[in-house]
């Protein structure tokens, strides 16, 4: 993990170990396929702005509702993303209720990876 304070566009967010992945972590576990399902959890209107390839997108508020249909990941490596983190906090509290034990916020969400994984997903 970067600290480099000195140039706070490519630091890492500080992230809670329990909780949450830096950017990094989250693209080296995607490099080697050790993620089951990469979630992005932003509404419609922002994936339009900006995505992340690959992910799975389901916004926070029908999560509930589709619950069930994630079951196949739940014994491995979820990697839970939004704008800067907090709903994707709240996603992986709530899935780690339903038994996804392996869940994990990525810290500073799609806004950290593009300012430190990949500049080419626009920022918002």
């Amino acid at each position: 993990m970067s600290n480099d304070a000195a140039d706070p566009g490519t630091a890492e967010m500080p992230h809670d170990p329990d909780w949450e992945v830096t950017v990094a972590q989250a693209d080296a576990l995607r490099k080697c396929d050790g993620v089951s399902l990469f979630l992005d959890v932003r509404t419609p209107a922002e994936l339009e702005t900006a995505a992340i390839d690959g992910a799975t997108a389901v916004p926070m508020s029908d999560i509930p509702e589709v619950v069930e249909r994630l079951a196949e990941h739940q014994q491995g490596k979820v990697v839970v993303f939004c704008h800067h983190g907090g709903r994707s906090l709240r996603v992986t509290q709530f899935l780690r209720q339903q038994g996804f034990t392996d869940a994990w916020s990525m810290a500073g969400g799609i806004d950290a990876w593009s300012r430190i994984v990949d500049s080419a997903v626009p920022r918002y």
